[in-house]
């Protein structure tokens, strides 16, 4: 399981510590906010186009395969960048840093779920999230040193290592796991499974705890700024948010596979959790900040491991590259989602309504999750 977890960490890393990167950048290849929002969208935007497709790949051929190529990809195209240091190829290899993390972010985990039997889902796909969400912290963090220390070609030469020594490792490591026999599949059988509420509901709350991170991290320090917080505070309070959701994941998935806690219950909660989280970040000051940061990140830890438990526990085993990849999908567009809601919203009235406007949202959804709980799988 180690070798997934780590993939788990570079896709967060190479994410989070590129962008972080790239966002302080006033020269060479970052000449203008423009172009920083073009490089920043490559990433996410191949992310959305390609992850359904190498989750359907990895069910075809077999995870294992998608895997060991997405990160030898993911290498590659990190040291393209090391070797052509020029800005043409700083939007090649973020391209192809996109793309291959969207062929090993489902792969690993539909893995995750192949590997462990149904009743440790939980505390698998916990640690799974735990890792991810230290890559997240560590990664602008580490990435504005690596900067710092050597330019941006530092960081995507240790980003191309890092892909290369965790392929090695997986390919020592991860065990053969042979494509499924399944039924064909047309379309319309696509379409009506992927309707199915049993897969709707937890990929709606993985998409809204998604939406409910990014608007945290990348807006909580402008109500920091506005409340007076220096560089180093607006950061302790992100730091607060990715750490809470990183303790949280691990023990929601244990509550859950020791029946302590059920996958519907739990999403339920996480959601409510979350906008309660939305509505403290309304508040003024800097008790408001940290309050919102802690809940988010609790609300998002908790609806996290027990959405893909769910998904795990609902998907036939030869659809489940499939359907990962379909989740990922989803999370991408609240990634996406969430802060054009919220910056649509501050746009046309201030921060604080656009706080407000995807706390309701979410909220609703907890109602919804609360009166409709009969429509999760019990576990």
């Amino acid at each position: 399981m180690w070798p997934l977890y780590a993939a788990g960490f570079t896709t967060a890393f190479g994410a989070h510590g590129v962008a972080a990167s790239l966002g302080g950048r006033t020269q060479g290849a970052v000449t203008s906010l423009l172009v920083l929002g073009g490089l920043l969208a490559l990433y996410d935007g191949a992310e959305v186009l390609l992850k359904p497709l190498f989750g359907t790949l990895a069910d075809r051929v077999g995870a294992r395969p998608v895997l060991l190529g997405g990160l030898v990809a993911f290498a590659a195209a990190s040291a393209l960048y090391v070797v052509a240091d020029r800005p043409g190829w700083l939007w090649a290899a973020r391209l192809g840093q996109g793309a291959a993390a969207s062929a090993f972010s489902p792969s690993a985990s539909a893995l995750v779920a192949r590997l462990n039997p149904a009743a440790k889902h939980g505390r698998a796909f916990g640690s799974y999230g735990f890792y991810k969400s230290i890559g997240y912290t560590l990664g602008p963090l580490l990435g504005g040193v690596l900067v710092w220390a050597g330019g941006l070609r530092l960081l995507f030469a240790v980003l191309a290592v890092l892909g290369a020594a965790v392929a090695a490792w997986a390919a020592l490591a991860v065990p053969v796991v042979p494509p499924l026999p399944k039924a064909r599949q047309t379309v319309l059988d696509l379409a009506r499974r992927l309707a199915d509420p049993v897969f709707l509901a937890p990929t709606s709350a993985l998409a809204a705890a998604t939406a409910a991170l990014s608007v945290g991290v990348g807006f909580l320090p402008v109500s920091g700024r506005a409340a007076g917080l220096g560089t180093v505070a607006t950061g302790a309070a992100v730091s607060v948010l990715a750490g809470c959701a990183a303790v949280v994941q691990p023990r929601a998935g244990r509550a859950l596979d020791e029946g302590r806690l059920t996958a519907r219950s739990g999403l339920a909660v996480g959601l409510a959790v979350t906008a309660a989280g939305l509505a403290c970040a309304m508040l003024s000051g800097v008790t408001g900040i940290l309050l919102g940061a802690a809940l988010i990140g609790v609300g998002t830890g908790l609806i996290t491991p027990l959405g893909f438990a769910a998904l795990a526990s609902s998907t036939p085993q030869e659809r489940l590259g499939q359907t990962m990849g379909a989740a990922e999908l989803g999370r991408e567009l609240g990634d996406a989602g969430g802060p054009l809601l919220v910056a649509a919203v501050a746009t046309g009235a201030t921060l604080t309504y656009g706080f407000g406007a995807l706390g309701l949202l979410i909220g609703a959804g907890a109602v919804v999750a609360f009166v409709h709980r009969g429509s999760e799988p019990d576990n």
